[in-house]
């Protein structure tokens, strides 16, 4: 029992103190998930339900109750003398409860439900774009707090360099080969690294707290932030969410076309009234009597002044927009994705120099130590050249980084 409750603590402790990794696509996925507006989706999908049940129940029974009472100030009477029958009373009163019942509509009711199911794809595709163009933003996110942590990395390394040189030049000053106020030069560059490591850590932190924000997910710096090896999807078509919307935008005009056509098919309903009052159907019963009425009603607008004709040659026009929307987003994307190309083989090309750069100048340091351990130059110049190699490391990474943020872009930008 003791193992077991050991083994238990063990593996507790391990899981707690595990570290959290994220990568970029999940980034993707829970902005998806998480960001509020991905709520309007289920929004809009239970209001198009409530929309759909209200114009399905056109082909249900509808119950109409009615009742009235009324004093006129004159009524009908029979103009023959010594006649049996009285005048009707002056006061009447009238209780109805109907129902009608749709039979046909010409398919108006199913039109305007598929009405409704294309509108509903149109809005949760607006939706999915707008989602989908957060994507660069994560990216922008993604990679600058790799760019941080590498930078936090070179920094690092900077400090322990700078560190391990202020040993040897105290104990060169001691012995008198350098000069006595080096070291002092060293411990206010060691000063101002400090001061960096905090300027980069608030930059981190506020990045993570950006990046937590969107995706719903709690971050801090601790968590791992997996490197993602971008490939360039080149020979891909455009497969942006864009193009789906255009689609769907189309495919509710047509539907609006199918409506507007049926909305001047002829109606046939079927209805049936009873009632009570006084007088009821027989006008010379001058009392209080139950009466109905069953029958059919047909309702047709043969002519509506061609509203229709030009409804659909409006929305004729409205599909030729779209098209050209299409099109307009077709060129204009492509020539961003050549820009961004062209973007990414200079960054490539820069990459060599920057290796070539960075080798002259671990050449040029290894010089300068060697002279100051001899005393030959100062602190100031040595630092400089340490500071020359840094910039120049942090170049090379923020170029390394820059390109794969470039790459990621590129494929958002495509689609992929």
């Amino acid at each position: 029992m003791k193992r077991l409750v050991i083994l238990l603590i063990v593996i507790t402790t391990f899981s707690s103190s595990a570290q959290q990794s994220i990568t970029l696509e999940s980034c993707y996925s829970l902005v998806a998930q998480n960001y509020p507006l991905a709520k309007q989706s289920q929004l809009l999908e239970a209001q198009n339900q409530l929309d759909a049940d209200v114009i399905s129940s056109a082909k249900l029974p509808q119950f109409d109750l009615d009742a009235q009472a009324t004093y006129q100030s004159d009524v009908i009477e029979v103009p023959i003398p010594s006649s049996t029958i009285e005048p009707l009373n002056k006061d009447q009163y009238r209780a109805t409860f109907s129902v009608n019942q749709l039979i046909y509509n010409g398919g108006l009711t199913d039109a305007s439900l598929h009405m409704k199911s294309a509108q509903l794809k149109t809005k949760q595709k607006q939706v999915e774009v707008s989602l989908y163009q957060l994507k660069q933003r994560i990216n922008q996110l993604y990679f600058s707090i790799l760019l941080s942590k590498e930078a936090d990395l070179l920094l690092k390394a900077k400090q322990t360099q700078l560190n391990a040189k202020l040993k040897e030049v105290k104990s060169g000053i001691k012995y008198g080969v350098i000069l006595p106020s080096s070291d002092k030069i060293l411990e206010a560059e060691l000063l101002k690294i400090s001061q960096q490591f905090q300027e980069l850590e608030s930059n981190k932190m506020a990045l993570i707290e950006t990046l937590s924000s969107l995706i719903g997910q709690p971050l801090d710096a601790s968590t791992l932030f997996q490197s993602p090896l971008v490939e360039l999807q080149l020979q891909d078509e455009l497969s942006r969410p864009e193009l789906d919307l255009f689609q769907f935008k189309k495919e509710e005009i047509e539907s609006s076309e199918a409506l507007i056509s049926k909305q001047n098919s002829p109606k046939l309903l079927g209805f049936a009234t009873g009632g009570y009052g006084n007088p009821g159907l027989n006008m010379l019963d001058n009392s209080f009597q139950t009466f109905y009425t069953v029958g059919v009603k047909l309702n047709w607008n043969v002519f509506d002044w061609n509203s229709s004709e030009n409804q659909r040659k409006s929305l004729a026009i409205n599909k030729d927009l779209v098209d050209n929307e299409a099109e307009v987003f077709k060129l204009n994307t492509n020539i961003e994705l050549n820009k961004k190309q062209k973007n990414i083989e200079k960054m490539e090309a820069n990459i060599d120099s920057d290796i070539e750069i960075i080798n002259l100048r671990k050449n040029v340091l290894e010089t300068a130590e060697s002279q100051l351990k001899n005393g030959v130059i100062t602190s100031s110049a040595y630092i400089t050249e340490l500071t020359n190699l840094y910039e120049d490391e942090n170049r090379l990474v923020r170029h390394r980084i820059e390109i794969q943020l470039a790459k990621a872009n590129y494929n958002v930008i495509k689609g992929q």
